[in-house]
């Protein structure tokens, strides 16, 4: 499987992120945030937004003086212990919560793995709740956010080799079931603009999704809404692709 080379608007906020972490496992007495804009080169209303996530998440913590030390996230995630793997799970269930809070929202995290589609967690809760799988979600890829999201990442003979596993049947009256139509769709999906799902996969439910993808692993991060909601998509949608980066970090580290 080949990815396309396409960076996105989450990928580049990470590789900032991860450039301020290295300058602040350099100093580990402390750095300034000056020390760090220097040794960076961000522009300050950059930096100022990214440290502000890094604490928020716990990657750095600043002391007394001011200064900016790494935080308790970044010694779990960035340890390679053997309980690595459940404190990145942890971490992004904690984060996920958090974003269906915040967006009111049922969110989701897929990953395409061996020629298929996964949700790997999710959030939901009673006001918020998630789709209902009507149809498996590894053969529907063609009509939902995610699975186009993922599916955007794939190069031309990946997409064929899925599509000749899962055929694009009609789930509603909005499915695209032309393959032409949808690698078109794919193609034309500019890199940093959420994915959407309009009633393609359930009536009466509405969907985005963003890419998430670190190194050659591809993912994306969803959200559902009812479709009397379907007026905060947009807003909700551009909520998911500013909490991308947080989630791509715990993936990256």
């Amino acid at each position: 499987m080949v990815l396309r080379p396409e960076p996105t608007a989450p990928f580049h906020s990470v590789q900032h992120a991860l450039r301020i972490l290295e300058v602040v496992a350099k100093h580990a007495s402390g750095v300034s945030d000056t020390t760090i804009a220097r040794e960076t080169r961000l522009p300050a209303h950059q930096l100022t937004d990214l440290l502000r996530m890094l604490r928020r998440e716990g990657y750095v913590e600043q002391i007394t003086d001011g200064a900016y030390v790494g935080g308790s996230s970044l010694s779990l995630l960035g340890s390679a212990g053997p309980g690595r793997g459940h404190a990145v799970r942890a971490k992004l269930q904690q984060s996920l919560f958090a974003l269906r809070d915040s967006v009111g929202a049922a969110v989701y995290l897929s990953r395409y793995t061996d020629g298929e589609v996964r949700i790997t967690q999710y959030a939901d809760g009673p006001r918020t709740p998630r789709v209902h799988e009507w149809v498996d979600f590894r053969s529907a890829a063609h009509a939902m956010a995610l699975g186009k999201c993922l599916l955007t990442q794939l190069d031309h003979d990946s997409r064929r080799d899925h599509l000749s596993r899962h055929k694009t049947v009609r789930l509603t009256s909005r499915t695209t079931t032309s393959e032409k139509a949808l690698f078109h769709k794919l193609d034309s999906q500019p890199a940093t603009v959420p994915v959407l799902d309009l009633q393609e996969y359930a009536v009466g439910t509405v969907c985005a999704a963003v890419p998430i993808s670190a190194g050659r692993s591809v993912g994306c991060l969803a959200l559902s809404l009812p479709l009397a909601q379907a007026h905060r998509l947009r807003q909700a949608a551009d909520a998911l692709n500013r909490e991308a980066a947080p989630m791509l970090l715990s993936l990256s580290l």
